[in-house]
């Protein structure tokens, strides 16, 4: 099981692997340690795969199943391939213009097949990949998204000086 999280001192990105056998995470930059909670990694039985119960840097048992895959990458093949469209578009080729916009449609699907699972932490945004029984959890859901949204919203508020 492995993990990505930013460091919550420094705001760092971490990346550390086999967690399920460390007791701490520890920032590269700052040195921060979080110690990983009793009870967070759940073994079954001897030599069986490690099930996540909670996050393991902040206290949020809400976690959802997402492709691991940057979003904003995604967003550009696809703005990328559209705009390649429109020029053809532009050029009246309508043969370029659709084989464009199918090939896009296309390496959209075989990256959905391919790119995997992984668990996101909806309040701090922790990436577990490389764990079984994902399908406990459930996909994005737009109401506890916006939940810790709003919660985020209220801390940064109240700690701003008056």
């Amino acid at each position: 099981m492995n993990i990505v999280c930013a460091c919550p001192a420094c705001h760092t990105g971490m990346y550390q692997a086999s967690i399920e056998d460390a007791s701490s995470i520890t920032c590269p930059t700052c040195g921060q340690s979080i110690a990983i909670p009793q009870g967070g990694i759940q073994f079954a039985e001897q030599n069986a795969h490690p099930r996540l119960v909670r996050c393991l840097v902040c206290p949020s048992t809400e976690l959802f199943v997402r492709k691991n895959f940057p979003q904003r990458l995604g967003i550009a093949i696809v703005i990328v391939g559209l705009a390649a469209s429109c020029v053809a578009w532009g050029y009246r080729d309508l043969f370029w213009t659709f084989g464009i916009l199918f090939s896009t449609a296309l390496l959209d699907v075989v990256l959905f097949f391919v790119v995997p699972d992984c668990l996101t932490c909806y309040r701090c945004g922790a990436r577990y990949t490389g764990i079984n029984g994902m399908g406990e959890f459930g996909n994005f859901n737009l109401e506890t998204h916006e939940k810790y949204r709003q919660q985020a919203a209220r801390r940064r508020q109240s700690t701003l000086p008056s």
